[in-house]
């Protein structure tokens, strides 16, 4: 019988990442390899230095992952890799590396949306908890039985695959990239996505970054500005986001943006559209205004020698004013909530009871913290994956491939890259 192993290969952007996933539910191994000493000096990707170190780490990052896991490829059952949406020098490393293994071992080869793999990432952590929990239970019931006195029989119910029911939820995927609402939706064994919201202009973890190299900080700015935000007071700068109204002049047209190929303007509600290029600006103005742009480049430096953010206030401070960690506070105060305010009221337009909280952004602390609170206020679910499966990784894109790998939906060997290539209907 089939053990249903999938090896799955990630290399959208800036992490080149293999993981083999059994029956899209249990992690067997998960290796990544990072590209951000490459690319802090430049506070961004660089995309042709992005390919370049696909190309060196690709080979090894899948031994890697094939040891850890103890298997073999003669042991797997497919090959997925990502296809986009991403940079198209670097998803082209991985689909040719997939491609020859999996016509080298006469394996079928599935490909994955990127933002699907995102989504995948918190349903693959709810299924390996719920094993968890159902392993757990039935430890404590057996034990319980060689403990009783009597003749009865303890029933044990049945564990099954140890998969909670799938049911339909609002996703939110915010990471450096993107920020999309999908409403996710099962249907015989397969999922359906449907584009609810997205960014206009530039994603939340784009405008973290762009932010965080604007006051000196390092990279990737998420990280250091979920850090420093703590020792700030989020209501210093009143930053505000003006409701988003539809342009009659791009009715019926895609917006020009990075996802053009996703729907037009017009087929979605601007109540669930975003925008991140007007707070940017906003943070540009404030340090203009205060004087803070010399300081800030003195800061550059000092960031570079740093391994990790600031964990004290003393720490902060020795790195920061109070008047950058304040406007630090209320920059992420503000982008968190703008995500908030738009996913919980596209929640309650859909009557949605779960939302799935996914990317890179979903690792920030205030955004966990914020998005759990007013959930149990309103009496809905919500799920964030691990700070591993987070960011960039090939297990989420492993597990999105298993429902495709049950469907028969395979890829032919005409696939390629597609840097836009969008999600859903």
């Amino acid at each position: 019988m089939s053990r249903g192993l999938i090896l799955g290969i990630e290399s959208s952007c800036d992490e080149t990442a293999a993981s083999v996933v059994e029956r899209g539910a249990r992690t067997l191994s998960s290796v990544v390899a990072s590209q951000i000493a490459t690319h802090a000096r430049y506070g961004g990707v660089v995309p042709e230095l992005a390919s370049r170190e696909h190309l060196r780490a690709i080979v090894p990052v899948v031994r890697a992952a094939l040891a850890e896991a103890h298997i073999t490829l003669a042991d797997l059952d497919a090959i997925a890799v990502t296809a986009g949406p991403g940079l198209a020098g670097a998803l082209l490393v991985g689909i040719t590396y997939a491609k020859a293994l999996a016509f080298a071992q006469g394996l079928p080869l599935i490909a994955v949306n990127h933002l699907e793999g995102h989504i995948h990432a918190v349903l693959l952590q709810e299924r390996e908890g719920a094993k968890g929990v159902a392993a757990v239970l039935e430890t404590q019931i057996l034990r319980l039985a060689s403990l009783a006195q009597d003749d009865r029989v303890f029933g044990l119910g049945s564990t099954g695959s140890g998969t909670e029911t799938e049911e339909a939820a609002l996703a939110l995927v915010v990471s450096g990239g993107h920020t999309h609402l999908y409403l996710a939706r099962p249907t015989r064994g397969t999922w359906h996505y449907t584009l609810i919201g997205r960014t206009l202009d530039d994603a939340a973890g784009e405008a973290y970054d762009k932010v965080a190299k604007l006051l000196g900080l390092g990279y990737p700015g998420g990280p250091w500005i979920d850090a420093l935000a703590r020792f700030g007071d989020p209501l210093a700068v009143p930053f505000a986001f003006s409701q988003i109204k539809t342009k009659l002049h791009l009715a019926g047209k895609a917006p020009r943006t990075k996802a053009a190929k996703t729907a037009p303007i017009a087929n979605l509600d601007p109540h669930f559209l975003f925008s991140f290029s007007g707070i940017k600006t906003a943070v540009l103005r404030y340090v203009e205004l205060h004087g803070l742009r010399e300081e800030a480049k003195a800061r550059v430096a000092p960031m570079l020698a740093l391994a990790r953010p600031p964990q004290t206030k003393e720490e902060a401070l020795a790195l920061c004013p109070q008047l950058t960690l304040d406007l630090i506070a209320s920059f992420q105060h503000a982008v968190v909530g703008d995500l908030m305010k738009k996913t919980f009221a596209a929640a309650e337009s859909l009557s949605a009871r779960r939302i799935l909280v996914t990317g890179g952004v979903a690792a920030n602390r205030e955004l966990r913290t914020r998005f759990t609170a007013e959930a149990a206020r309103r009496g809905v679910r919500v799920a964030f994956p691990t700070p591993a499966l987070s960011t960039d990784n090939a297990a989420m894109i492993a597990a999105a491939a298993w429902p495709r790998f049950q469907a028969g939906e395979f890829a032919d060997s005409a696939l390629s890259a597609d840097p836009a290539l969008a999600l859903g209907t």
